[in-house]
């Protein structure tokens, strides 16, 4: 077996060989787990554990990324630009922004059918999917504790125009081969979710994989966190599986068109708006409002549309801020170096 042929399996593609053609004589590996000070990384060769040096912090290294590494040495020596990456702005920062996963080619998008599911959360987590351009599946676990699941699987389509949405026992393996053909050779497929809606049981039906896992909690449905870190898992089909830790403090920042593919019903409706600044509130000839008056449309939901764009909005800026408080910071910085080393120069 070729080495192209075992990084296929990894997921490698031509948009991947291209750089390594302009970037010399390097091994390519991928990222299966990050750790702290450390990750796992898989190529050709098989898996090695690589120590992080300083100037890696910079690259952002986050699973399911590829890098060149010297392998005498051991070193990462650079990071290949992905396809895609799923990002949030890291809670409690000031405009830092946090890589979550790398080069995903699906992501399953699990809630649970308790009090778990919460549409403007599912919102949430398709716009970083088609942020990072992914094809999202939104799967609605734990359907054996409820009498029946309609109501979530017709809150669940309401989400977004066309979604895929599959309800399932995840401890139940022939349920979840529904997912399978999402999981084949080379592709990559990712889950997320908050906390306790039954992701770990979920890649042990799909994977095997024995992790560790908490029954939730009666009183209020809710499983308590297991997964610490990002790590990717080998399934039978040959595909691979990221799992991320919950995410309760998601922000959106930068993300582009991505709300417009989530709220796509309400994008194609403003492009018939009168004027093209319209802000869908009271103007006149607003395609938007007509359509809430007509029942045609929910108020609530240009309400979330609207005030997601407002946090993307904010969150994109402070980032643009803080990028040039940096720059100014880092000329400052020269500044003074320079005048102090032509003091010294000068006795």
């Amino acid at each position: 077996m070729s080495s192209n042929d075992s990084l296929a399996k990894l997921g490698w593609r031509t948009h991947f060989q291209v750089q390594v053609d302009e970037a010399g004589d390097f091994d390519a590996l991928r990222i299966m787990s990050v750790h702290r000070g450390r990750v796992e990384a898989a190529g050709a060769s098989g898996t090695m554990a690589l120590e992080l040096r300083a100037r890696n912090l910079q690259m952002s290294l986050t699973v399911g990324d590829w890098v060149l590494v010297d392998i005498g040495s051991a070193q990462i020596v650079r990071r290949l630009d992905p396809f895609g990456a799923f990002k949030r702005r890291a809670a409690g920062s000031a405009g830092e922004i946090q890589r979550i996963a790398a080069n995903v080619d699906t992501v399953f998008v699990v809630t649970s059918a308790n009090r778990d599911f919460n549409v403007a959360r599912l919102e949430r987590y398709l716009a970083i999917a088609h942020d990072a351009g992914a094809f999202p599946i939104i799967v609605i676990t734990k359907v054996d504790t409820v009498v029946s699941v309609d109501d979530f699987l017709k809150a669940a389509r309401a989400v977004s125009p066309g979604i895929m949405v599959e309800a399932l026992d995840a401890r139940d393996t022939e349920q979840v081969a529904v997912l399978q053909s999402w999981c084949t050779v080379g592709q990559t497929v990712a889950l997320l979710g908050s906390s306790g809606v039954g992701k770990s049981t979920l890649i042990n039906s799909l994977s095997g994989a024995a992790q560790q896992t908490s029954a939730a909690r009666e009183d209020d449905q809710r499983g308590r966190h297991t997964t610490t870190q990002r790590s990717m898992h080998a399934l039978p089909d040959g595909g691979w599986l990221i799992d991320t830790p919950g995410m309760r403090e998601l922000q959106l920042v930068d993300m582009g068109d991505a709300l417009d593919d989530v709220f796509a019903d309400i994008a194609a409706l403003a492009e018939h708006c009168r004027f093209q600044d319209c802000e869908h509130n009271a103007e006149p000839g607003c395609k938007v409002q007509e359509a809430i008056a007509n029942e045609e449309l929910d108020a609530d939901r240009l309400r979330r549309y609207k005030k997601l764009q407002a946090e993307d909005r904010r969150n994109s800026e402070s980032m643009a801020v803080r990028r040039s408080r940096d720059k100014q910071l880092g000329k400052l910085y020269k500044t003074i170096q320079s005048e102090t080393r032509h003091r010294k120069e000068g006795k």
